[in-house]
């Protein structure tokens, strides 16, 4: 004879990050119901009992953004007993990264969806300070020994504009000369053969290569 346990509830948080101009920004939408009604909050909702956790992450994000067709990394699960008030909730975090700014629609029990910067964030409902502060990590850790920026940039780019975006992600500046050598020798991008012109000399663009699309290195690209 089994025993009856209670059983919790599980949602499914998406912290989809990008770039835009100098600043790495988060997809948040205001919520529209209880709890924590006009509140600011990352985009997800409660697990259907028949769906996979990715299909309700994806079911949720277009529900209440109107984004779609991302590639979705599941990042970790939150489970603290006291993080939802409504009851006992389990919930699993997806992080996504894409090239520019979306456009996004609230929809649902989303009352407005827009952009903020990670640096100048609104008060969050439930534990999501907690979830975002945990994806920024996970990202900064990653980005340092990988090709995971890849997905925050266009198909094409010159080394100052890979060197920037990892300068926003990492919220720090890099050595230009030893970033060009390091993020060379680490084998992960390759010249297309075109240039960029505008004021000054013209700059060689270029792509992360197929076969390094964020697989982590043996070495840390920058130390």
């Amino acid at each position: 004879m089994t025993a009856d346990h209670p059983k919790p509830s599980v949602t499914v948080d998406v912290v989809i990050l990008t770039l835009r101009g100098d600043a790495l920004q988060v997809l948040l939408v205001k919520r529209g119901l209880m709890p924590y009604k006009g509140r600011w909050a990352i985009p997800g909702g409660f697990v259907r009992i028949d769906e996979s956790l990715e299909a309700a992450a994806r079911r949720e994000l277009q529900e209440e953004t109107n984004v779609s067709d991302v590639y979705l990394e599941q990042l970790y699960t939150f489970g603290d007993p006291q993080r939802d008030p409504r009851g006992r909730v389990i919930s699993v975090a997806y992080i996504a990264l894409v090239p520019a700014p979306l456009a996004v629609q609230a929809g649902t029990d989303a009352r407005e969806a827009r952009w903020w910067s990670v640096n100048n964030l609104p008060l969050l409902a439930f534990d999501h300070t907690h979830i975002l502060q945990y994806a920024l990590t996970r990202l900064r850790y990653k980005i340092e020994y990988s090709a995971v920026g890849f997905r925050l940039l266009p198909d094409t780019f010159t080394l100052s504009e890979l060197q920037r975006a990892y300068e926003i992600v990492l919220n720090e500046p890099l050595d230009k000369r030893n970033f060009r050598r390091r993020i060379m020798e680490a084998q992960v991008i390759e010249p297309t053969g075109e240039h960029r012109t505008g004021e000054g000399r013209p700059a060689k663009l270029y792509r992360f290569r197929d076969d390094a699309v964020a697989e982590v290195k043996a070495r840390r690209l920058f130390p």
